[in-house]
């Protein structure tokens, strides 16, 4: 299902990452394609409340700690620098469907990065 919402399809995920070459393109490229699916769902599935939009953004978040290792792999890692790219594109995510109450900690409360 392709992104119907403008505000998304404008956005450029992890831009700050691209521009590092210190993240590999081929892992931070995963990275972003979990952002397009957690979009995809949102917009397939419409989350009515906060906890639905949660559960959705928790399942991105584990994907997120499965790539650790390919980081790892390409002598790289998910630290500050990405932590918050990555916290702000969830951040913006939300916003961008109508959450702009959601506690950014929370959307990625799972995290183990």
């Amino acid at each position: 299902m392709p992104i119907s919402n403008p505000r998304i399809t404008g956005h450029a995920f992890l831009a700050g990452l691209y521009r590092d070459g210190y993240y590999p393109d081929h892992v931070v490229d995963r990275c972003s394609a979990v952002l397009v699916r957690l979009c995809e769902r949102i917009e397939a599935d419409r989350p009515a409340d906060l906890p639905a939009l949660y559960l959705l953004t928790h399942a991105a978040t584990e994907e997120f700690n499965a790539l650790e290792a390919e980081f790892e792999a390409a002598g790289s890692e998910i630290e500050t620098v990405a932590r918050e790219e990555i916290a702000a594109d969830f951040w913006a995510v939300a916003r961008a469907y109508g959450f702009e109450d959601a506690d950014i900690e929370e959307l990625i409360a799972p995290r183990e990065w």
